[in-house]
Protein backbone atom coordinates (compact mmCIF):
# COMPACT_ATOMS: atom_id res chain seq x y z
CA UNK A 1 0.00 0.00 0.00
CA UNK A 2 2.93 2.86 -0.16
CA UNK A 3 3.36 5.21 -2.36
CA UNK A 4 5.58 5.38 -5.07
CA UNK A 5 8.98 7.41 -4.47
CA UNK A 6 12.43 8.81 -6.17
CA UNK A 7 14.08 11.46 -6.81
CA UNK A 8 12.33 11.68 -10.20
CA UNK A 9 8.74 12.83 -9.97
CA UNK A 10 5.93 11.45 -12.33
CA UNK A 11 3.09 14.15 -12.46
CA UNK A 12 0.32 14.96 -14.10
CA UNK A 13 -0.06 18.32 -15.11
CA UNK A 14 -3.34 20.03 -13.82
CA UNK A 15 -3.18 23.43 -12.28
CA UNK A 16 -4.39 25.72 -9.86
CA UNK A 17 -3.97 28.89 -11.86
CA UNK A 18 -5.08 31.66 -14.23
CA UNK A 19 -3.89 34.06 -16.87
CA UNK A 20 -3.20 34.71 -20.58
CA UNK A 21 -0.12 34.44 -23.11
CA UNK A 22 1.07 32.92 -25.89
CA UNK A 23 4.37 31.37 -26.36
CA UNK A 24 5.93 29.84 -29.80
CA UNK A 25 9.28 27.75 -29.55
CA UNK A 26 10.88 25.32 -32.64
CA UNK A 27 13.68 22.97 -32.40
CA UNK A 28 16.92 23.65 -35.07
CA UNK A 29 16.69 22.03 -38.08
CA UNK A 30 18.61 18.82 -38.56
CA UNK A 31 22.13 18.92 -40.31
CA UNK A 32 23.98 16.62 -43.13
CA UNK A 33 26.47 14.38 -41.56
CA UNK A 34 27.20 12.88 -44.92
CA UNK A 35 31.47 14.50 -44.80
CA UNK A 36 31.37 13.37 -41.03
CA UNK A 37 30.62 9.62 -42.01
CA UNK A 38 32.71 9.52 -44.37
CA UNK A 39 35.57 10.69 -42.18
CA UNK A 40 34.58 7.88 -39.62
CA UNK A 41 34.62 5.17 -42.64
CA UNK A 42 38.42 6.01 -43.59
CA UNK A 43 39.17 6.07 -39.77
CA UNK A 44 38.11 2.87 -39.40
CA UNK A 45 39.80 1.19 -42.31
CA UNK A 46 37.42 0.38 -44.83
CA UNK A 47 34.57 -0.44 -42.37
CA UNK A 48 30.99 -0.08 -44.01
CA UNK A 49 29.11 3.47 -42.63
CA UNK A 50 25.75 3.60 -42.58
CA UNK A 51 24.55 5.81 -45.67
CA UNK A 52 24.35 9.93 -45.34
CA UNK A 53 20.78 11.04 -43.42
CA UNK A 54 19.07 13.30 -45.56
CA UNK A 55 18.64 16.51 -43.35
CA UNK A 56 14.35 16.87 -42.77
CA UNK A 57 13.11 20.64 -43.14
CA UNK A 58 11.48 21.96 -40.07
CA UNK A 59 7.22 22.19 -40.05
CA UNK A 60 5.57 25.01 -40.36
CA UNK A 61 4.39 25.66 -37.03
CA UNK A 62 2.86 28.62 -37.55
CA UNK A 63 0.32 26.93 -39.69
CA UNK A 64 -0.36 24.39 -37.52
CA UNK A 65 -0.95 26.67 -34.37
CA UNK A 66 -2.92 29.36 -36.77
CA UNK A 67 -5.37 26.12 -38.29
CA UNK A 68 -5.53 24.38 -34.69
CA UNK A 69 -5.18 26.59 -32.13
CA UNK A 70 -9.56 28.06 -31.58
CA UNK A 71 -10.22 23.86 -31.28
CA UNK A 72 -7.82 24.21 -28.44
CA UNK A 73 -9.88 25.11 -25.37
CA UNK A 74 -9.18 25.52 -21.55
CA UNK A 75 -11.26 23.48 -19.03
CA UNK A 76 -11.69 25.46 -15.80
CA UNK A 77 -13.48 22.73 -13.26
CA UNK A 78 -14.77 23.01 -9.62
CA UNK A 79 -15.09 20.97 -7.09
CA UNK A 80 -13.66 18.36 -4.14
CA UNK A 81 -11.31 16.96 -7.19
CA UNK A 82 -7.84 14.44 -6.82
CA UNK A 83 -6.16 16.70 -9.38
CA UNK A 84 -3.98 19.60 -11.19
CA UNK A 85 -1.75 20.43 -9.23
CA UNK A 86 2.71 18.79 -9.89
CA UNK A 87 3.46 16.39 -7.16
CA UNK A 88 5.50 18.97 -5.20
CA UNK A 89 4.48 20.87 -2.04
CA UNK A 90 5.73 22.54 0.69
CA UNK A 91 5.34 20.09 3.58
CA UNK A 92 9.32 18.99 3.59
CA UNK A 93 11.31 16.57 1.67
CA UNK A 94 8.40 15.37 -0.99
CA UNK A 95 10.95 12.11 -1.65
CA UNK A 96 11.01 11.36 2.37
CA UNK A 97 9.50 7.93 3.23
CA UNK A 98 8.97 9.43 6.62
CA UNK A 99 7.32 12.09 5.69
CA UNK A 100 3.46 11.57 6.62
CA UNK A 101 1.74 14.11 3.97
CA UNK A 102 3.39 12.14 1.69
CA UNK A 103 0.81 9.49 1.08
CA UNK A 104 -1.73 12.10 0.08
CA UNK A 105 0.28 13.58 -2.81
CA UNK A 106 -0.03 10.97 -5.93
CA UNK A 107 0.11 11.66 -9.47
CA UNK A 108 -0.32 15.68 -9.58
CA UNK A 109 -2.97 15.09 -6.45
CA UNK A 110 -3.63 17.53 -3.60
CA UNK A 111 -4.61 16.19 -0.21
CA UNK A 112 -8.41 15.98 -0.17
CA UNK A 113 -10.14 18.29 2.29
CA UNK A 114 -13.92 17.11 2.80
CA UNK A 115 -16.64 19.72 2.13
CA UNK A 116 -14.05 22.04 0.43
CA UNK A 117 -14.60 23.16 -3.05
CA UNK A 118 -11.69 23.52 -5.18
CA UNK A 119 -10.89 24.77 -8.46
CA UNK A 120 -8.40 23.63 -11.09
CA UNK A 121 -7.55 23.90 -14.82
CA UNK A 122 -6.30 22.15 -17.52
CA UNK A 123 -6.82 21.52 -21.57
CA UNK A 124 -8.82 19.90 -23.79
CA UNK A 125 -9.31 19.97 -28.15
CA UNK A 126 -12.86 19.82 -30.12
CA UNK A 127 -12.89 16.17 -32.01
CA UNK A 128 -16.05 17.34 -33.55
CA UNK A 129 -17.95 20.32 -34.82
CA UNK A 130 -20.73 19.87 -32.31
CA UNK A 131 -18.94 20.26 -29.52
CA UNK A 132 -17.11 16.58 -28.42
CA UNK A 133 -14.37 17.59 -26.18
CA UNK A 134 -10.92 15.11 -25.47
CA UNK A 135 -9.15 16.03 -22.53
CA UNK A 136 -7.73 14.26 -19.46
CA UNK A 137 -9.36 12.02 -16.97
CA UNK A 138 -7.60 13.59 -13.77
CA UNK A 139 -8.63 17.02 -15.24
CA UNK A 140 -12.15 16.70 -14.55
CA UNK A 141 -11.98 14.04 -11.64
CA UNK A 142 -14.66 14.42 -9.11
CA UNK A 143 -15.73 18.36 -10.56
CA UNK A 144 -18.92 19.24 -9.88
CA UNK A 145 -18.40 21.93 -12.49
CA UNK A 146 -16.96 21.95 -16.00
CA UNK A 147 -16.36 24.61 -17.85
CA UNK A 148 -14.92 24.79 -21.36
CA UNK A 149 -13.80 28.59 -22.81
CA UNK A 150 -12.77 28.89 -26.36
CA UNK A 151 -10.16 31.00 -27.97
CA UNK A 152 -12.67 33.48 -28.80
CA UNK A 153 -13.59 33.65 -25.27
CA UNK A 154 -16.29 32.12 -25.14
CA UNK A 155 -17.98 29.92 -22.41
CA UNK A 156 -19.92 26.73 -22.36
CA UNK A 157 -20.81 24.88 -19.26
CA UNK A 158 -19.81 21.47 -20.32
CA UNK A 159 -21.29 17.66 -19.59
CA UNK A 160 -18.70 14.96 -18.72
CA UNK A 161 -19.95 12.40 -20.92
CA UNK A 162 -17.42 9.48 -19.19
CA UNK A 163 -13.96 9.90 -17.47
CA UNK A 164 -11.67 6.24 -17.44
CA UNK A 165 -8.98 6.81 -15.00
CA UNK A 166 -7.20 3.58 -16.60
CA UNK A 167 -6.01 5.57 -19.42
CA UNK A 168 -6.77 9.19 -18.17
CA UNK A 169 -9.53 10.27 -20.41
CA UNK A 170 -12.19 11.87 -20.52
CA UNK A 171 -14.90 12.99 -23.44
CA UNK A 172 -17.24 16.26 -22.56
CA UNK A 173 -19.93 17.73 -24.02
CA UNK A 174 -20.87 21.36 -25.01
CA UNK A 175 -23.74 22.59 -26.43
CA UNK A 176 -23.65 24.47 -30.06
CA UNK A 177 -23.18 23.74 -33.61
CA UNK A 178 -20.05 24.52 -36.18
CA UNK A 179 -16.99 24.32 -33.67
CA UNK A 180 -13.98 24.67 -35.11
CA UNK A 181 -12.18 21.03 -34.90
CA UNK A 182 -8.79 19.40 -35.03
CA UNK A 183 -7.92 16.54 -37.50
CA UNK A 184 -6.49 13.29 -35.77
CA UNK A 185 -3.81 11.20 -36.95
CA UNK A 186 -2.24 8.02 -36.74
CA UNK A 187 -0.35 7.57 -33.30
CA UNK A 188 1.25 4.29 -34.66
CA UNK A 189 3.15 5.93 -37.78
CA UNK A 190 4.86 8.09 -35.49
CA UNK A 191 8.58 7.58 -35.18
CA UNK A 192 11.22 8.67 -32.67
CA UNK A 193 12.61 11.70 -33.96
CA UNK A 194 9.71 13.24 -35.65
CA UNK A 195 8.84 16.79 -35.15
CA UNK A 196 5.55 17.37 -32.92
CA UNK A 197 3.96 20.46 -31.13
CA UNK A 198 2.02 21.08 -28.02
CA UNK A 199 -0.54 23.45 -27.57
CA UNK A 200 -2.76 24.03 -23.91
CA UNK A 201 -2.93 26.23 -21.19
CA UNK A 202 0.76 25.74 -19.22
CA UNK A 203 0.00 27.87 -15.61
CA UNK A 204 -2.97 29.51 -17.32
CA UNK A 205 -1.26 30.56 -20.33
CA UNK A 206 -4.34 29.99 -23.37
CA UNK A 207 -3.17 29.18 -25.99
CA UNK A 208 0.72 28.17 -25.49
CA UNK A 209 2.65 26.39 -28.63
CA UNK A 210 5.91 24.34 -27.33
CA UNK A 211 7.42 22.02 -29.88
CA UNK A 212 9.99 18.78 -30.21
CA UNK A 213 10.57 16.17 -31.15
CA UNK A 214 9.26 12.05 -30.12
CA UNK A 215 11.81 10.91 -27.62
CA UNK A 216 10.77 7.39 -27.27
CA UNK A 217 7.04 5.23 -28.07
CA UNK A 218 5.08 2.56 -26.47
CA UNK A 219 6.95 3.74 -22.95
CA UNK A 220 5.05 2.21 -19.90
CA UNK A 221 5.06 4.25 -16.40
CA UNK A 222 4.98 3.46 -12.99
CA UNK A 223 1.09 2.43 -12.28
CA UNK A 224 0.08 3.27 -15.87
CA UNK A 225 0.97 0.15 -17.97
CA UNK A 226 -1.90 -0.15 -19.53
CA UNK A 227 -1.01 3.23 -21.85
CA UNK A 228 2.19 2.74 -23.76
CA UNK A 229 2.60 6.83 -23.15
CA UNK A 230 4.66 8.57 -26.04
CA UNK A 231 7.42 10.17 -24.98
CA UNK A 232 8.68 13.71 -26.24
CA UNK A 233 10.62 16.80 -25.56
CA UNK A 234 7.98 19.15 -25.80
CA UNK A 235 7.82 21.73 -23.02
CA UNK A 236 4.61 20.32 -21.31
CA UNK A 237 3.67 22.24 -17.67
CA UNK A 238 1.22 22.15 -15.37
CA UNK A 239 -2.31 23.32 -16.91
CA UNK A 240 -1.41 21.42 -20.30
CA UNK A 241 -2.94 18.11 -19.30
CA UNK A 242 -5.98 16.84 -22.19
CA UNK A 243 -4.10 19.07 -24.32
CA UNK A 244 -3.29 18.06 -27.62
CA UNK A 245 0.30 16.94 -29.01
CA UNK A 246 0.39 17.13 -33.23
CA UNK A 247 2.43 15.97 -35.54
CA UNK A 248 4.39 17.37 -38.62
CA UNK A 249 1.68 17.52 -41.01
CA UNK A 250 -0.91 19.00 -38.39
CA UNK A 251 -3.01 16.01 -36.83
CA UNK A 252 -3.40 15.08 -33.25
CA UNK A 253 -1.22 12.23 -32.30
CA UNK A 254 -1.46 12.17 -28.67
CA UNK A 255 -2.96 13.98 -25.15
CA UNK A 256 -0.58 15.50 -23.25
CA UNK A 257 -0.65 13.99 -19.79
CA UNK A 258 2.47 13.53 -17.26
CA UNK A 259 5.88 14.99 -17.02
CA UNK A 260 8.89 13.66 -14.88
CA UNK A 261 9.91 16.04 -12.83
CA UNK A 262 12.47 16.82 -9.56
CA UNK A 263 10.80 20.45 -9.56
CA UNK A 264 7.02 19.95 -10.35
CA UNK A 265 7.44 21.78 -13.70
CA UNK A 266 9.28 20.65 -17.45
CA UNK A 267 12.39 19.18 -17.35
CA UNK A 268 12.27 17.78 -20.81
CA UNK A 269 10.71 14.10 -20.28
CA UNK A 270 6.59 14.20 -21.01
CA UNK A 271 4.41 11.66 -22.19
CA UNK A 272 1.24 12.04 -23.96
CA UNK A 273 -1.68 9.13 -24.76
CA UNK A 274 -1.72 8.10 -28.03
CA UNK A 275 -4.58 9.25 -29.97
CA UNK A 276 -5.26 6.21 -31.40
CA UNK A 277 -5.97 4.61 -28.11
CA UNK A 278 -7.63 7.64 -26.74
CA UNK A 279 -10.51 7.13 -29.42
CA UNK A 280 -11.06 3.82 -28.65
CA UNK A 281 -12.04 4.61 -25.10
CA UNK A 282 -14.03 8.06 -26.73
CA UNK A 283 -16.03 5.32 -29.21
CA UNK A 284 -16.83 3.25 -26.16
CA UNK A 285 -17.59 6.56 -23.65
CA UNK A 286 -20.00 7.63 -26.36
CA UNK A 287 -21.57 4.42 -27.14
CA UNK A 288 -22.08 3.04 -23.71
CA UNK A 289 -21.00 5.78 -21.68
CA UNK A 290 -18.51 3.53 -19.97
CA UNK A 291 -15.17 1.80 -20.78
CA UNK A 292 -14.84 -2.19 -20.99
CA UNK A 293 -11.26 -3.19 -20.15
CA UNK A 294 -9.17 -6.62 -21.07
CA UNK A 295 -7.10 -9.02 -18.59
CA UNK A 296 -5.32 -11.73 -19.44
CA UNK A 297 -4.86 -12.56 -15.94
CA UNK A 298 -0.76 -12.47 -15.77
CA UNK A 299 1.34 -10.73 -13.21
CA UNK A 300 4.71 -9.94 -15.10
CA UNK A 301 8.58 -8.75 -14.19
CA UNK A 302 11.05 -7.45 -16.99
CA UNK A 303 14.23 -9.93 -17.56
CA UNK A 304 17.61 -8.80 -16.38
CA UNK A 305 20.37 -10.43 -18.06
CA UNK A 306 21.13 -13.02 -14.84
CA UNK A 307 17.20 -13.84 -15.33
CA UNK A 308 17.40 -14.67 -19.21
CA UNK A 309 20.35 -17.02 -18.44
CA UNK A 310 18.76 -18.80 -16.35
CA UNK A 311 15.73 -19.21 -18.52
CA UNK A 312 18.75 -19.81 -21.56
CA UNK A 313 17.58 -16.91 -23.38
CA UNK A 314 20.11 -15.20 -25.64
CA UNK A 315 18.82 -11.83 -25.13
CA UNK A 316 16.93 -10.03 -21.85
CA UNK A 317 13.59 -9.40 -23.79
CA UNK A 318 9.79 -10.82 -23.29
CA UNK A 319 7.38 -10.55 -20.03
CA UNK A 320 8.27 -13.19 -17.44
CA UNK A 321 5.15 -14.91 -16.04
CA UNK A 322 5.24 -15.22 -12.12
CA UNK A 323 1.53 -15.52 -11.59
CA UNK A 324 -0.76 -16.94 -13.19
CA UNK A 325 -4.42 -15.97 -11.79
CA UNK A 326 -7.21 -18.74 -11.78
CA UNK A 327 -9.96 -19.32 -14.81
CA UNK A 328 -8.45 -16.36 -15.86
CA UNK A 329 -7.63 -16.60 -19.91
CA UNK A 330 -4.12 -17.01 -19.74
CA UNK A 331 -4.93 -19.98 -17.38
CA UNK A 332 -7.39 -21.15 -20.10
CA UNK A 333 -4.46 -20.64 -22.54
CA UNK A 334 -1.96 -22.80 -20.66
CA UNK A 335 0.40 -19.79 -19.86
CA UNK A 336 2.53 -21.24 -16.64
CA UNK A 337 4.76 -19.55 -14.04
CA UNK A 338 7.89 -19.29 -15.28
CA UNK A 339 7.05 -18.99 -18.76
CA UNK A 340 8.83 -16.31 -20.86
CA UNK A 341 6.36 -14.29 -23.62
CA UNK A 342 8.24 -13.22 -26.46
CA UNK A 343 5.41 -12.12 -28.47
CA UNK A 344 1.98 -10.81 -28.53
CA UNK A 345 -0.16 -11.00 -31.62
CA UNK A 346 3.23 -11.33 -33.56
CA UNK A 347 4.32 -8.11 -31.88
CA UNK A 348 7.79 -8.60 -30.04
CA UNK A 349 7.67 -8.60 -26.76
CA UNK A 350 10.83 -6.29 -25.05
CA UNK A 351 9.35 -6.00 -21.53
CA UNK A 352 6.64 -6.53 -19.15
CA UNK A 353 5.38 -3.06 -19.60
CA UNK A 354 4.84 -4.02 -23.67
CA UNK A 355 2.65 -6.81 -22.73
CA UNK A 356 0.39 -4.55 -20.34
CA UNK A 357 0.24 -2.07 -23.26
CA UNK A 358 -0.95 -4.47 -25.88
CA UNK A 359 -3.27 -6.27 -23.46
CA UNK A 360 -5.10 -3.32 -22.58
CA UNK A 361 -5.66 -2.17 -26.39
CA UNK A 362 -7.05 -5.80 -27.29
CA UNK A 363 -10.87 -5.96 -26.96
CA UNK A 364 -12.37 -8.31 -24.46
CA UNK A 365 -13.58 -11.86 -26.01
CA UNK A 366 -10.67 -11.33 -29.23
CA UNK A 367 -8.11 -14.54 -30.05
CA UNK A 368 -4.67 -13.44 -29.63
CA UNK A 369 -1.37 -15.52 -30.10
CA UNK A 370 1.56 -15.72 -27.54
CA UNK A 371 4.92 -16.75 -28.17
CA UNK A 372 6.20 -18.36 -25.23
CA UNK A 373 9.53 -19.21 -24.31
CA UNK A 374 9.25 -22.64 -21.96
CA UNK A 375 11.83 -24.73 -20.56
CA UNK A 376 14.32 -23.97 -23.33
CA UNK A 377 11.97 -24.33 -26.17
CA UNK A 378 10.04 -21.87 -28.17
CA UNK A 379 5.99 -22.88 -28.79
CA UNK A 380 2.78 -20.55 -29.49
CA UNK A 381 -0.62 -20.29 -27.05
CA UNK A 382 -3.66 -19.07 -28.40
CA UNK A 383 -5.59 -16.98 -26.08
CA UNK A 384 -8.59 -15.12 -25.76
CA UNK A 385 -8.72 -12.24 -23.78
CA UNK A 386 -10.91 -11.66 -20.86
CA UNK A 387 -13.34 -9.05 -19.53
CA UNK A 388 -11.73 -6.90 -16.63
CA UNK A 389 -14.93 -6.31 -15.17
CA UNK A 390 -16.33 -9.73 -14.91
CA UNK A 391 -12.79 -10.49 -12.49
CA UNK A 392 -14.34 -8.26 -9.93
CA UNK A 393 -17.74 -10.60 -9.81
CA UNK A 394 -18.32 -12.04 -6.23
CA UNK A 395 -19.12 -10.66 -2.94
CA UNK A 396 -16.14 -10.25 -0.48
CA UNK A 397 -13.90 -12.19 -2.33
CA UNK A 398 -13.33 -10.00 -5.47
CA UNK A 399 -15.05 -7.21 -4.67
CA UNK A 400 -18.76 -6.32 -4.16
CA UNK A 401 -20.64 -2.97 -4.84
CA UNK A 402 -21.25 -1.03 -1.44
CA UNK A 403 -24.60 0.37 -1.39
CA UNK A 404 -25.57 3.30 -4.18
CA UNK A 405 -26.01 5.70 -1.22
CA UNK A 406 -22.32 5.16 -0.36
CA UNK A 407 -20.87 4.73 -3.90
CA UNK A 408 -18.08 2.41 -3.39
CA UNK A 409 -16.79 -0.79 -4.83
CA UNK A 410 -14.62 -2.75 -2.19
CA UNK A 411 -12.87 -5.94 -1.63
CA UNK A 412 -11.42 -7.41 1.97
CA UNK A 413 -7.61 -6.56 2.32
CA UNK A 414 -5.53 -9.74 1.77
CA UNK A 415 -3.70 -11.27 4.56
CA UNK A 416 0.20 -10.06 2.63
CA UNK A 417 -1.87 -6.22 2.14
CA UNK A 418 -2.93 -6.00 6.13
CA UNK A 419 0.92 -6.99 6.60
CA UNK A 420 2.02 -4.59 4.09
CA UNK A 421 -0.62 -1.39 5.82
CA UNK A 422 0.35 -2.69 9.23
CA UNK A 423 -3.49 -3.20 9.96
CA UNK A 424 -5.76 -5.79 11.69
CA UNK A 425 -8.33 -5.45 8.81
CA UNK A 426 -10.07 -3.33 6.29
CA UNK A 427 -11.82 -2.85 3.17
CA UNK A 428 -9.89 -1.81 -0.29
CA UNK A 429 -11.16 0.86 -2.36
CA UNK A 430 -11.45 -0.46 -6.08
CA UNK A 431 -13.72 2.44 -7.08
CA UNK A 432 -15.38 5.69 -5.90
CA UNK A 433 -17.78 7.02 -7.18
CA UNK A 434 -21.15 9.77 -6.30
CA UNK A 435 -21.09 10.83 -2.28
CA UNK A 436 -17.79 8.91 -1.36
CA UNK A 437 -15.87 10.27 -4.47
CA UNK A 438 -17.28 13.75 -3.36
CA UNK A 439 -15.98 13.50 0.13
CA UNK A 440 -12.45 13.08 -1.38
CA UNK A 441 -12.04 9.35 -0.62
CA UNK A 442 -10.03 7.33 -3.86
CA UNK A 443 -9.23 3.59 -5.33
CA UNK A 444 -6.47 2.62 -3.74
CA UNK A 445 -7.65 4.00 0.14
CA UNK A 446 -8.37 1.28 3.25
CA UNK A 447 -11.58 2.00 4.59
CA UNK A 448 -10.92 0.80 8.44
CA UNK A 449 -14.03 1.58 10.67
CA UNK A 450 -17.37 3.54 10.37
CA UNK A 451 -18.46 5.87 12.85
CA UNK A 452 -15.31 4.09 14.77
CA UNK A 453 -16.44 0.58 14.51
CA UNK A 454 -14.06 -1.66 12.84
CA UNK A 455 -15.06 -3.01 9.57
CA UNK A 456 -14.03 -6.34 8.40
CA UNK A 457 -16.53 -7.29 5.02
CA UNK A 458 -18.43 -5.61 2.31
CA UNK A 459 -21.59 -7.20 4.24
CA UNK A 460 -21.02 -5.76 7.16
CA UNK A 461 -20.53 -1.82 6.03
CA UNK A 462 -23.21 -2.23 4.02
CA UNK A 463 -25.45 -2.96 6.73
CA UNK A 464 -24.28 -0.22 8.61
CA UNK A 465 -24.44 1.99 5.94
CA UNK A 466 -28.68 1.24 5.50
CA UNK A 467 -28.98 1.75 9.20
CA UNK A 468 -27.48 5.29 8.59
CA UNK A 469 -29.37 8.04 8.04
CA UNK A 470 -27.82 11.36 6.02
CA UNK A 471 -24.07 10.89 7.21
CA UNK A 472 -21.33 8.34 8.00
CA UNK A 473 -18.02 8.78 9.34
CA UNK A 474 -15.49 7.07 7.20
CA UNK A 475 -11.97 5.86 9.06
CA UNK A 476 -9.30 5.71 5.79
CA UNK A 477 -5.95 4.78 5.74
CA UNK A 478 -3.59 6.47 2.86
CA UNK A 479 -0.13 4.80 2.68
CA UNK A 480 0.84 5.38 6.41
CA UNK A 481 -1.51 8.61 6.74
CA UNK A 482 -4.96 8.25 8.50
CA UNK A 483 -8.12 10.46 8.31
CA UNK A 484 -11.67 10.72 9.08
CA UNK A 485 -13.89 11.44 6.17
CA UNK A 486 -17.90 12.41 6.76
CA UNK A 487 -19.51 11.06 3.77
CA UNK A 488 -23.22 12.58 3.34
CA UNK A 489 -25.74 9.25 1.99
CA UNK A 490 -27.48 9.65 -1.42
Amino acid sequence: MQVRTSTLVWSAVGLLAVGTATGLSAPALLQSAGSTMAAAADSNHGATAPEPVAAMTAPNYRAIVARNQAAVVGITTAGPMNTSAPREFGFGNPNDDDNPLLQFFQRGQVPRIPNRMMHAQGSGFLISSDGLVLTNAHVVDGAKEVTVKLSDHREFKAKVLGADRASDIAVLKIDGHDFPSVRLGDSEQLGVGDYVLAIGEPFGLEETATAGIVSAKGRSLPGDGYVPFIQTDAAVNPGNSGGPLFDAGGAVVGINAQIYTNSGGYQGVSFAIPINLAVQIKDQIVKTGKVVHSRLGVEVQTLDQSLAESFKLKSPNGALVAKVVADSAAAEAGLKVGDVILKYNGSPILDAGQLSAKVGVTAPGEKVSLDVWRDGKALSLSATIGNAAQAASTDDEIGAAAPARLGLSLRPLSPEERRQAGVAGGLVVEDAQGRAAEAGIQAGDVVLSADGTPVQSVAQLREMVQKHGKQIALLIQRGDARLFVPVTLG
